[in-house]
């Protein structure tokens, strides 16, 4: 079990993930979002390759598009 926080809610997971499946148990596949992990931004490209550990501090920004 892990420990994560997200926008400044502590939030739980059974095992490591990857960004990207954070994002899928996040409901956030296909989003256009921006990931910020411990004050750094990780590129969508590398949502599959970057994996979060036990204590990482996550902001996660949704676009919302509109006029």
């Amino acid at each position: 079990m892990i420990t994560l926080r997200i926008n400044g809610q502590p939030k739980q997971f059974p095992a490591p993930l990857s960004i990207a499946e954070l994002m899928a148990e996040l409901d956030l596949t296909g989003k256009r979002v921006a990931v910020e992990r411990n004050g750094e931004i990780v590129p969508r490209s590398q949502h599959s390759d970057a994996r979060v550990a036990d204590g990482d501090q996550l902001e996660i920004v949704v676009a919302v598009g509109g006029g």
